[in-house]
């Protein structure tokens, strides 16, 4: 993981827009799987590469984070906005030791999380579903919904 965050900071984040095939092919170098031709911003943060899965024509906004202690799967058309906080870990608060908990994420073809929503684990959104900014996202969001607030709630169908 430190050779990774050495790689991002010299070999991407300086990086233009165009350069997306370049921080494309380090993503890959690090196990990321892409299909397609997805979009990085090069201010994307990405904890575990070898953990996310990223289809065509997604994106990952500026300064988005992917904290992908488990699987963070972006399919196609999706876009995650800026600042948005994909997190696939928590602690289980029973045991005393805190152990770190981890469960996928998966946002659905076409889906849109808006400017610095919060996805917590296990959380799948569904296909062309729009999450609000500053939402927090604690539960499945059915496709083809608008979802705003903390926690987030369905406000109507698109």
């Amino acid at each position: 993981m430190v050779l990774w965050e050495i790689c991002w900071a010299f070999f991407c984040q300086w990086t233009p827009k165009p350069l997306n095939r370049w921080r494309l092919l380090w993503l890959r170098a690090f196990g990321t799987r892409i299909h397609g031709n997805p979009f990085v911003h090069q201010r994307a943060r990405i904890q575990i590469p070898w953990h996310l899965i990223l289809r065509d024509r997604c994106c990952l906004g500026d300064r988005a984070n992917a904290y992908s202690l488990g699987i963070i799967e972006i399919e196609e058309g999706a876009v995650v906005a800026q600042e948005a906080y994909l997190c696939t870990g928590t602690h289980d608060f029973i045991q005393p030791g805190l152990p770190l908990v981890t469960s996928a994420i998966r946002v659905g073809k076409g889906a849109f999380v808006g400017v610095r929503a919060m996805v917590l684990p296990g959380v799948t959104i569904g296909e062309h579903a729009i999450i609000g900014a500053c939402a927090v996202v604690t539960r499945d969001v059915e496709a083809w919904t608008i979802n705003i607030g903390v926690p987030s709630r369905r406000i109507r169908h698109r």
